[in-house]
């Protein structure tokens, strides 16, 4: 049997059987392997790193999607960067938005995705309110003169690719094309093993945002199992609306999530003391497994 191993981490290694190749060779930015495994279904891998899994995948798109859209309440228009599988622009459209826009900078990565990982975005990429650019990220946002109410940045780990999508800079000019109240949601790595790009994340968007808060979900495919996210917005609390609220805003998705819950949305953010990022904390001093060396 072939087996294919993430290597992701130095000293950490997760291996996945191949049952089935679906697809394997290389676009003009990315080696593509798409397989079948007996546990998570298809598998979807760029750069020798899972993105995501059948079986698992509607866990990572369903809150990095509906956290931002949740709390902000009255979106109308959406831009997501990356996210080429469609799965976030799936779970976009189940709130009645005026428009979605996705910006892929690897259009081979749709392509692929659509044929051999249908299920994953559901038909969306039809919607009438999706709207497909295939281009760099940090440059439409930096020239498009459109406003957003939630910006969704569904990319890669800070290399390769996705690098540019991680700086100060970027988070600055996405702020610049939300309108009043809009929120942004970064995708930040498994905590445990990447605890550097969560502060990062975190220390970064302060720099634009007066609202930033970190928050986890439970996607057994990552490593660790633990996948960490990060919202911000004009205020810590619009991240974290009232459960009252939460549940008279997702009466409107008429349960079809599998995992969001106005329950799981505020228990998301409920973070162990040792678990905040410093640059979140009062207190700057490391404490817990985040910081390097403890």
């Amino acid at each position: 049997m072939r087996w294919f191993q993430e290597k992701l981490y130095e000293a950490h290694a997760q291996l996945l059987s191949i049952d089935f190749v679906l697809y394997e060779g290389r676009t003009g930015f990315q080696e593509v392997l798409i397989f079948e495994n007996a546990l998570f279904g298809k598998v979807l891998v760029l750069d020798g790193i899972v993105q995501l899994t059948e079986r698992d995948n509607h866990i990572y798109h369903e809150m990095i999607a509906h956290v931002p859209l949740m709390a902000h309440g009255a979106a109308r228009d959406v831009l997501i960067i990356g996210g080429g599988d469609g799965g976030t622009l799936r779970e976009v459209l189940k709130h009645p938005v005026k428009s979605a826009t996705l910006v892929e900078l690897d259009g081979e990565v749709i392509d692929l995705s659509r044929r051999y990982l249908p299920e994953v975005s559901g038909g969306a990429f039809d919607d009438p309110r999706a709207n497909i650019v295939v281009m760099d990220g940090t440059r439409y946002v930096a020239e498009t003169k459109e406003k957003f109410d939630v910006i969704i940045i569904d990319s890669t780990d800070p290399m390769g690719p996705g690098e540019p999508l991680f700086t100060a800079a970027f988070y600055e000019a996405c702020r610049s094309r939300l309108r009043p109240g809009g929120m942004i949601a970064v995708q930040s790595g498994a905590p445990f093993f990447q605890p550097n790009e969560l502060e990062m994340v975190c220390e970064r968007l302060s720099g634009s945002f007066a609202g930033v808060r970190p928050y986890l979900a439970p996607v057994p495919t990552y490593a660790g199992g633990m996948l960490a996210l990060v919202a911000a917005g004009e205020s810590r609390d619009a991240l974290r609306p009232p459960c009252k609220v939460l549940r008279e805003r997702f009466a409107s998705l008429k349960g079809r999530t599998r995992y969001y819950t106005p329950e799981v949305h505020r228990a998301a953010f409920t973070l162990a003391p040792s678990f905040e990022p410093s640059s979140l904390r009062e207190d700057p001093m490391p404490v817990g497994f985040l910081k390097t060396g403890s």
